[in-house]
């Protein structure tokens, strides 16, 4: 999976203006919650997960993490041909993590985590 997978245009998450006030004030906690969600369902539709909750941030995570175990068992029972699988699966597997968070202003603040 390459990073920042998302369709075209999807550049900054910010959502519709309808999430805002009409007199331009900062939003409240429960306009800054929806604002989170709406980010939270744009990124869920492109195959990311919701790994913790909080407020005003969450942590998604895109991608499995590898079952080394079951490699190596395969791995043995196939008389070590397994072994090429093994590595091929090691470099190409990716986890990656995004935390979102919604500042006092109701924009969308975006950190990538380690992988």
């Amino acid at each position: 999976m390459k990073p920042h997978d998302e369709p075209q245009g999807w550049g900054a998450l910010q959502p519709p203006p309808g999430y805002y006030t009409a007199d331009g004030r900062p939003p409240d906690a429960t306009q800054r919650r929806l604002i989170l969600d709406w980010a939270v369902n744009q990124r869920i539709a492109t195959g990311w997960r919701v790994e913790s909750r909080a407020e005003t941030q969450v942590v998604m995570v895109r991608g499995q993490p590898l079952n080394h175990v079951l490699h190596a068992l395969l791995m043995v029972f196939s008389c070590f041909l397994w072994g090429a699988v093994w590595v091929v699966l090691a470099v190409k597997n990716k986890v990656e993590r995004v935390a979102l968070t919604v500042d006092a202003q109701g924009h969308i603040v975006s950190v990538n985590g380690p992988s």
